[in-house]
C-alpha cells in the first residue's frame, strides 16, 4: 500500500514544476479538497473524465454570487481587482441566459473570417518586435516579445488608438506581476484601465468604427440591450484574458521546444520546406503539455453534487485543473512526453462547453505566428540560464515565466 503523503501545493517549487504533484493527485485524490494560499477552500479537480464533466456541468455556476462563504471570502475569488472596480458582469462570471447574450454578440469579432483578416498584422507586430533585439544576439522573451505581442493584437482589435497602446501595455505588465509589483498595484491598474475602457467607449459612440468596442456599441443601440458596465467589463476581460493567456502559449511554448531540441529540429526541419502541418499539431501539443492556463475559473455549485465520486457541497469553489487533465494517462498516450506530431489531442487548454475560450483562434494565429518567425528568423535560439534558475509567476489560474532569457547569432 502507498503511503506517500500528499504533496505540498503552491509553494515555489510546486510552481516551477506542478506535474509531479498533479500525478500524485490524479492517483490518489482526484477530486481534492485544498486549502488555497488566500485562506479559500476549494476543490480541486485532476482527472481528466471528471474535468471535462464538471466544465460542462451547468450545476457548477460561474456566478461568484453562488460562493457560500461571506463578503471577504468571495473578495478573494475571480481576477484580481476585477471586483473593487465594478467589472463583474463579463463572461467569466456569468451563466445563462445572460452569458449567452454576451457571447452571442462577442463572437462575431472571433469569426474565423475576421481572425484571418488580422493575420498580416499579427505578422507585422511579430517581425518588429523580432527586429527590435535581432541585431543585439539576446533578449527576454517574456518581455520582448511574448507579452507586447498579445497586448498590441488585442489593444488594435478592440479599437485603442496606437497612442494610447503603451499606456495599456503598462498597466497589464502590473496586472500580472502579481506579488512583485507595489502593494495595492493590480487593483490601481485594474481601476486605470476601467477609466480608461469607460472614457474610450464614450469618444466611440461618437464614430462609426468598424472595431470590437464599436462593434459592441452598435449592438447595444439596435437593442441588444448591453449595458454600459457590461460593455466595459466585457472589454476588460478580453484585454485580460486575451493577452495572458497568449503570453503564456508562446512562453511555454518556445521554452518547450527549447527544452526539447530534437523535436523542435524536426519543427524547423518542416518550416523550412514550407510544410505548416507539423506547427498545428505541434501548437495543440504544447497546449497540451505545458498550457497557458493552469486551471479553469472559478465555478461554485449551486447544489450538493458528486464529482468523480466525491460529494462536493452546495455553494463549494471547484477549480479544474486543466494541467492535470491534460497529463492524465488514462486519457493521453506517454502524457509526459513532448510529441508535436500527437493525432488524438483533445485537450482541455482552452476549456470545453459554454465557457470555451471565446479567443482561442485569435490565440492560435498568434501563437502560430510568432513561433514559426522565431525559429525561422532565429534558427540558432538556446536558452541563456540554466533551467533551474527560471522562474515562474505566482497565481493560481495562469502558468507562465516571468522572464526567458535566450542568446542567438545576432541578425
Amino acid at each position: 500500500m502507498n503511503t506517500a503523503p500528499a504533496p505540498e501545493l503552491f509553494t515555489w517549487e510546486f510552481a516551477t514544476d506542478p506535474y509531479p504533484a498533479y500525478a500524485w493527485l490524479r492517483e490518489h485524490s482526484p477530486v481534492h479538497r485544498t486549502t488555497l494560499p488566500s485562506g479559500v477552500e476549494a476543490w480541486l479537480v485532476t482527472r481528466y473524465a471528471d474535468a471535462r464533466q464538471a466544465l460542462a456541468d451547468q450545476r457548477l455556476s460561474k456566478n461568484p454570487v453562488h460562493h457560500a462563504d461571506d463578503a471577504q471570502g468571495k473578495s478573494k475569488t475571480g481576477i484580481p481587482g476585477e471586483r473593487s472596480a465594478g467589472l463583474m458582469t463579463h463572461l467569466l462570471n456569468i451563466d445563462p441566459p445572460d452569458h449567452t447574450r454576451l457571447r452571442r454578440l462577442v463572437s462575431k469579432a472571433f469569426t474565423p473570417r475576421r481572425v484571418a483578416e488580422f493575420a498580416p498584422r499579427v505578422q507585422e507586430l511579430t517581425d518588429g518586435l523580432i527586429d527590435g533585439f535581432a541585431a543585439r544576439g539576446s533578449a527576454d522573451l517574456i518581455h520582448e516579445f511574448a507579452f507586447p505581442l498579445p497586448i498590441y493584437a488585442i489593444c488594435d482589435l478592440l479599437g485603442v488608438p496606437r497612442e494610447d497602446q503603451d499606456d495599456l501595455r503598462d498597466w497589464a505588465g502590473m496586472m500580472i506581476r502579481h506579488g512583485k509589483g507595489p502593494r495595492g498595484g493590480v487593483a490601481r491598474a485594474v481601476k486605470k484601465i476601467r477609466r480608461y475602457l469607460a472614457d474610450l467607449i464614450h469618444r466611440k459612440r461618437l464614430g462609426d468604427g468598424d472595431d470590437l468596442i464599436s462593434g459592441l456599441i452598435r449592438a447595444s443601440d439596435h437593442g441588444e440591450h448591453l449595458t454600459e458596465d457590461e460593455v466595459v467589463a466585457m472589454c476588460f476581460v478580453l484585454l485580460f484574458a486575451g493577452f495572458e493567456t497568449t503570453i503564456n502559449l508562446i512562453g511555454n511554448g518556445t521554452h518547450a521546444l527549447l527544452r526539447h531540441p530534437e523535436q523542435r529540429a524536426v519543427l524547423q526541419s518542416a518550416l523550412a520546406r514550407g510544410e505548416h502541418g507539423l506547427l498545428e499539431t505541434g501548437v495543440e501539443e504544447l497546449l497540451r503539455f505545458d498550457g497557458p492556463v493552469e486551471m479553469a475559473t472559478w465555478r461554485y455549485a449551486t447544489e450538493a453534487l458528486e464529482i468523480g465520486g466525491v460529494a462536493v457541497g452546495e455553494g463549494d469553489p471547484v477549480l479544474v485543473v486543466l494541467a492535470a487533465a491534460d497529463r492524465d494517462p488514462a486519457r493521453f498516450d506517454r502524457p509526459d512526453t513532448l510529441d508535436l506530431a500527437r493525432g488524438d489531442n483533445k485537450h482541455l487548454g482552452y476549456g470545453h462547453g459554454i465557457h470555451y475560450c471565446i479567443g482561442a483562434p485569435l490565440a492560435r494565429l498568434e501563437g502560430h505566428t510568432a513561433l514559426a518567425t522565431l525559429l525561422t528568423r532565429l534558427p540558432d535560439l538556446r536558452l541563456a540560464e540554466d533551467p533551474a534558475e527560471l522562474r515562474w509567476r505566482g497565481g493560481l489560474i495562469m502558468r507562465g515565466l516571468r522572464t526567458l532569457p535566450v542568446e542567438f547569432t545576432p541578425r
